[in-house]
């Protein structure tokens, strides 16, 4: 076996407990994705996948969550001109 060293990371809890749930998903231990991430590091000369910041504010997130987990919006609109009339005003 190769010689190992040990990295010690603070996370969430909860970040940690959805990323155990996904990675065991696929088959792979917290351990494993990180040396695959390494590894991707010293491929790719750098991060292994695009950082930006996201596209959406907090309270459109909150409405895509909210929708997708069957709520309904607190205002809905019959045409999409009454939506625009609501939002000039």
């Amino acid at each position: 076996m190769a010689k190992t060293d040990t990295l010690h990371i603070r996370v969430e809890p909860s970040v940690k407990k959805r990323a155990e749930e996904t990675l065991n998903e696929l088959g792979l231990s917290i351990t494993e994705a990180i040396n695959v991430f390494l590894n991707q590091v010293i491929l790719n000369d750098g991060i292994p996948f695009e950082i930006r910041k996201p596209r959406f504010n907090k309270e459109t997130i909150q409405a895509i969550k909210d929708t997708e987990n069957g709520r309904k919006l607190s205002k809905t609109f019959d045409t999409v001109d009454e939506m625009f009339e609501e939002l000039d005003n």
